[in-house]
């Protein structure tokens, strides 16, 4: 006989209770807590069920891996890692509007294109809405297989008849349903069990499954956390409605790098890919105005060039304001603490803007040499060189630090026309010769008060 009990599940993330309350004691967010029933089958004459033997094979196999299939969008397959592994499920998350359908139709048609079976079930748009979008896209030809679905079990059935689709495409796995669950689609329940049921069907069918996820006010991924551990990979498409710059991110892959990223440009015929987005991002600079300088960055094993702007306003009275956009706030409040303490800058009373150029959010810490670099320009009122590019991290005594894959960073800036590098010094200690590419001029410095004094904002001073 089974068995039928109720318990308390926050939609947020996922935590259960054995009772209601208005707020999740997890995530602390409020009447994000609902209940959902849950069912006790037991094993025959109420017993468990005694399970099977598993067998164990070696590390090295016999067999070789099946080859990647291409999806035809060189960006898109840069963050996969080369292509859409085989039995691998990929999980697509971005805010609403910023184009993960339309990706995703574009990479689907241009595998049908090229004479691969890719199946596309829509659980949000009916398959005339999804043909229009096609027609705008320019891909109404590809051989592209269509459903408007949302019962897994019905989608489970018609794929278990699938021998030879390369890829199937679930938009949204947040609109799945299955039957066998009292509770509405979208649920934390529900987005648990239907993903482990495609996923189940496309290991054991060996299909590239490709989940496209909404997300939440905060743009983490909606559903329970454990859907990110269950798949093979998790892209973000990251970028401003007001920018035509989108960014896809890896941040999980088992078979690839991570942080990643693939660069696109919105347009009327739907994602360009853009396969140099440091010349992208630098068309609109100015190389004569203070405050702006150039960060040699690195996005997963892509070096990308952006342009760093600090505006810095007086404030005589009350607290100074600080406004970041495309980098840490905490890390420019650190910052500032270095430049004024071992440096002296005067900024305590004085408001601080800095943005990255062009929407892109950066991470690393290599950029606070490029930020420090444009604070001083914006302090002295005199520009940057023109020709030059920054990249080091500065620690709290305003050393200037190493960082990784220097010349894959400088072979990017000479390639762009850049004749400078103002990077760390090298230290004594083993390391091999940098090798700078032809024509490129190193300026390398050992403390920050060195690249302020450059701007004669202030003396070098005491280095501690």
């Amino acid at each position: 006989m089974v068995k039928s009990t109720a318990r308390f599940v926050c939609q947020t993330c996922g935590a259960a209770t054995a009772k209601w309350a208005g707020r999740c004691e997890s995530c602390g967010e409020w009447n994000t807590i609902t209940e959902e029933a849950i069912e006790a089958r037991p094993g025959p004459a109420g017993k468990a069920a005694s399970g099977k033997k598993v067998s164990f094979v070696g590390l090295a196999g016999t067999a070789e891996p099946p080859p990647r299939s291409a999806t035809g969008i060189a960006e898109l397959d840069r963050v996969l890692g080369g292509g859409l592994v085989p039995a691998s499920a990929v999980l697509v998350g971005g805010d609403p509007g910023i184009g993960k359908s339309t990706l995703l139709l574009q990479a689907a048609a241009a595998l049908a294109r090229a004479g691969k079976r890719v199946l596309y079930v829509s659980g949000e748009e009916s398959i005339e809405q999804i043909r229009l979008r096609a027609r705008r896209l320019g891909v109404i030809d590809a051989r592209l297989d269509l459903a408007a679905a949302i019962n897994v079990r019905d989608i489970a059935a018609s794929l278990e008849q699938e021998s030879a689709a390369t890829m199937v495409v679930i938009d949204s796995i947040q609109t799945m349903w299955l039957d066998s669950i009292e509770s509405a689609p979208g649920t934390v329940t529900q987005v648990r069990a239907c993903s482990f049921e495609l996923i189940r069907l496309a290991k054991s069918r060996g299909f590239a499954l490709v989940l496209v996820g909404h997300v939440t006010k905060d743009g983490a991924i909606a559903g329970p956390r454990v859907l990110e551990h269950m798949v093979d990979a998790v892209l973000h498409f990251e970028g401003d409605r007001g920018h035509q710059f989108r960014i896809l991110r890896g941040v999980k892959n088992r078979f690839g790098a991570t942080d990643e990223i693939g660069v696109f440009e919105m347009t009327e015929l739907g994602l360009a890919e853009v396969p140099n987005p440091s010349a992208l991002f630098l068309a609109e600079r100015r190389g004569n105005i203070s405050g702006s300088a150039v960060f040699a960055g690195l996005e997963g094993t892509r070096p990308v060039l952006l342009e760093v702007q600090a505006l810095l306003a007086p404030n005589p009275g009350g607290s100074p304001r600080r406004s970041v956009v495309g980098w840490d706030g905490g890390r420019l409040s650190m910052l500032l603490a270095v430049l004024e303490a071992r440096c002296g800058l005067r900024l305590n009373a004085t408001d601080v803007y800095l943005n990255v150029a062009g929407g892109l959010r950066v991470s690393e810490p290599a950029a606070d040499l490029a930020v420090a670099a444009a604070i001083a320009s914006a302090a002295a009122d005199r520009p940057t060189s023109p020709g030059m590019v920054y990249f080091g991290e500065i620690g709290l005594s305003g050393e200037v630090r190493q960082v990784a894959q220097a010349e894959a960073r400088l072979k990017e800036a000479a390639k762009l026309g850049f004749d400078a590098a103002c990077l760390p010094r090298r230290v004594a200690r083993g390391n091999r010769p940098l090798a700078a590419p032809d024509g490129l001029r190193l300026d390398e410095i050992g403390h920050l008060s060195d690249l302020v004094a450059r701007f004669g904002e202030a003396p070098p001073g005491d280095r501690v």
